[in-house]
């Protein structure tokens, strides 16, 4: 029985760590359909409406890196709770705020806070789960995400229209104090020897990001002074890392190719994922005048899909066939892909299920796989990467598949390209599969 209750316990505290995961998804994603009626009623210039987005996503993306480091140094779980109680409050005042000026501040407090959220999760699982469990664990990640960051625009249209806007932001109440609540399950973690924080290297990582991220969310157009300032900034910062006494990057995880595999994999994954839940949502209002109920329901077939795959994925594919799933999910979002390029608004819902199939059938095998040969002290800069990573993937995703649909008002430029990104994500993720590095990803294993 004793061991029954700490099985128990353990799942529990996965849950909680997936509830916050789904909580910040769901609020890096929910306002997008709701941004019209924000806008509507806090009246300003229309410059406001992707800020009521990009103010969420721009801090969280600079951040992320940093944020890992912290868990590292003070305890994961300590700086996991500190996130949650500060996006907790972030989020009363979102719902609060009477003005944009306001409502976009808080937004960035909002992701701020996310920041420090998010790099925790990997590094608390790690810690209550080892051997074949902790492969299940870690696989649970991708399908709370995926899902998570497909469901936030439907739920978005659904409060907007049926109660009010602000309702969008108070939903993450209830459930951030149930993870606080519920955190004391959680088990403190931190890296073995305790790393001193990387200032040279944190200010160089955030401005560096913030300089990229920034023009490719900026309503006014692609700054590309913007961009080659923080690509240099970037390669500065890896420069300075394989010097630093402390470094906020563990020069490690490059030691193979797995990990930098995994980290081009999930950006041009991410940016076909968000790239696609962007544009279909705008082709249907835009270019078909459908509502926002209409064009939020439309993506529940993707929904299904993702929540069905991810669920055959982590039960039966992935522990007989291994890492290899990744190609079969690749293959499945590109064939739903090319039926919406091929079929129009009439194939939405059937290729979008099939693109929603392929996306969990991808996720679960990828995440484990990437995760399998983190080490401990590998595991806050790990989490930190790879969630920047996939940060800038889906705002490359949005600000390529979106720009090309706005410039040409066709849907079929924008799946295109889309398509080919799938591609490359396929030849990214090879490492990730070749018998001298793949993973054993069997359940046999942990028996």
């Amino acid at each position: 029985m004793p061991t029954m209750t700490r099985d128990r316990r353990r799942w529990a505290a996965l849950a909680v760590l997936l509830v916050a995961e789904a909580m910040n998804l769901l609020d890096a994603t929910i306002v997008q359909v709701a941004g019209p009626a924000i806008h509507a009623e806090l009246p300003g210039p229309a410059a406001d409406v992707p800020w009521f987005s990009a103010a969420y996503t721009l801090p969280f993306a600079v951040f992320l890196i940093t944020g890992g480091r912290l868990g590292d140094i003070f305890g994961r779980a300590k700086v996991f709770k500190l996130g949650v109680a500060g996006f907790v409050l972030a989020s009363l005042a979102c719902a609060a705020a009477p003005d944009a000026g306001l409502l976009i501040a808080a937004r960035a407090v909002q992701g701020a806070a996310a920041a420090l959220i998010i790099p925790q999760t990997i590094g608390l699982i790690r810690a209550r789960f080892d051997g074949g469990e902790l492969a299940k664990a870690l696989g649970t990640i991708g399908p709370v995400m995926g899902l998570s960051a497909v469901t936030g625009p439907l739920l978005g249209a659904l409060l907007t229209q049926a109660i009010s806007w602000r309702a969008v932001f108070l939903v993450n109440v209830p459930l951030g104090l149930a993870v606080l609540l519920a955190a004391r399950l959680l088990r403190e973690d931190r890296a073995a020897t305790r790393p001193r924080l990387d200032l040279a290297g944190t200010v160089l990582v955030v401005a560096g990001t913030g300089l990229l991220v920034y023009p490719l969310i900026d309503p006014a157009g692609t700054n590309w002074a913007l961009l080659a300032a923080g690509a240099v900034l970037l390669a500065g910062f890896g420069f300075q890392q394989r010097r630093a006494a402390a470094p906020l990057v563990e020069p490690s995880l490059f030691a193979h190719r797995g990990f930098p595999a995994a980290l081009a994999g999930s950006l041009l994954f991410f940016a076909v994922m968000t790239g696609l839940m962007q544009v279909v949502p705008m082709h249907l209002q835009l270019g078909l005048g459908a509502d926002v109920r209409t064009a939020g329901l439309t993506l529940l077939p993707l929904s299904a899909g993702l929540a069905v795959s991810s669920a055959v994925a982590g039960a039966w594919l992935v522990p007989k066939f291994g890492a290899r799933v990744m190609f079969a999910g690749l293959a499945l979002l590109l064939s739903g892909i090319l039926a919406m390029q091929a079929g129009g608004a009439g194939a939405y819902p059937w290729a979008l299920a099939l693109c929603g199939l392929g996306m969990g059938t991808f996720t679960v095998p990828f995440f484990t796989a990437a995760l399998h040969q983190v080490r401990p002290h590998e595991t806050g800069s790990a989490a930190g990467l790879l969630n920047a990573v996939q940060q800038l993937g889906g705002t490359l995703g949005v600000a390529l598949l979106g720009g090309l649909y706005l410039g040409t008002g066709s849907a079929t430029a924008a799946f295109g390209a889309g398509a080919a990104l799938a591609v490359a994500a396929a030849s990214a993720v090879v490492p990730l599969t070749t018998r001298r590095g793949a993973p054993d990803l069997s359940s046999r294993r942990g028996r």
